[in-house]
């Protein structure tokens, strides 16, 4: 009865009139995910050790980009098991820990709204381009309002404050998205997002102070990669792991092995990198 419920109060919400293929990719896995999770009774375990265990076993996952590119016109809701970037990977591991907590036998209609929660702005989503939280650091600020993460970045060792002009999808890359250019009433409002972020500006770890953090972070923390990039804040995203000699892994979904992996110590991961500035890190939160 309560399933039934919630189902029925979020059906305007979830129905988008794409077909359940397309927005629930690799029902099998999710199963078989869920199916493990419940086996091993993940769900007793704090967040982000249930973020973590999740994460771990989606390694292997092959790298896939654009899996939320379903309609030019309609956003919806969406889950693909079989390919992730970097971004549906820790926002999977995430909503599977959510919904192990919250079901006890988690279905994909039940993940499909621990990612509308996550993904959408305020939790819902508008069946608009727009109503998705594009930028890492708009996700951030707008999941701990809902009180789902927090970000913990201003009280780590070496944390400063960073502001940039970001003039992206609402400029001149608003040709790269399709929805943009299939409705480019959205532009401007995505232009004011934009500007919205640069004025809010971020806190972050420079990388160079990344080593003395490194004690204070936990498993399934989302670490947010911040780029050097002058047009954006972030740049990748993934999840902190420690292995059982305790050093702090970065896991991720990684573009250059093409897959879901458990990389290096993050330290050593972000000097890999030039474009790599530092991080902001978010500790997730269950659904209160």
């Amino acid at each position: 009865m309560k399933r039934a419920l919630i189902i029925l109060l979020l059906s305007t919400s979830l129905v988008s009139g794409l077909p359940d293929s397309a927005t629930f990719v690799g029902r099998d896995k999710f199963r078989a995910l869920a199916a493990r999770g419940v086996a091993e009774n993940w769900a007793a375990l704090p967040v982000g050790e249930r973020v973590a265990a999740v994460g771990r076993a989606l390694v292997g996952t092959p790298y896939r980009n654009y899996t939320l590119e379903l309609d030019t016109r309609i956003e919806a809701p969406s889950v693909n098991m079989n390919g992730m970037d970097c971004w549906t990977f820790f926002e999977i591991a995430l909503a599977t820990a959510r919904a192990l907590k919250q079901y006890p036998d988690p279905q994909p209609q039940d993940m499909l709204r621990m990612i509308e929660t996550d993904r959408y702005r305020g939790g819902r989503c508008e069946g608009k381009f727009t109503s998705r939280l594009h930028h890492l650091e708009d996700w951030l600020q707008d999941n701990q309002r809902r009180g789902l993460v927090k970000d913990i970045t201003p009280s780590l060792p070496g944390a400063r404050k960073l502001h940039r002009e970001m003039d992206y999808m609402g400029g001149k890359a608003s040709r790269f998205f399709p929805q943009l250019r299939a409705d480019r009433s959205m532009i401007p409002v995505m232009a004011r997002i934009e500007r919205t972020l640069s004025e809010r500006g971020i806190w972050y770890v420079p990388k160079a102070s990344v080593p003395a953090a490194e004690k204070f972070l936990r498993d399934g923390d989302i670490i947010c990669i911040v780029t050097t990039w002058h047009g954006d804040y972030t740049s990748h995203v993934g999840l902190a792991v420690r292995d059982s000699k305790g050093v702090l892994r970065f896991l991720h979904a990684s573009k250059n092995a093409r897959e879901v992996i458990v990389d290096t110590r993050l330290s050593d991961y972000l000097k890999r990198f030039s474009l790599h500035a530092g991080i902001m890190v978010a500790r997730p939160n269950d659904l209160r």
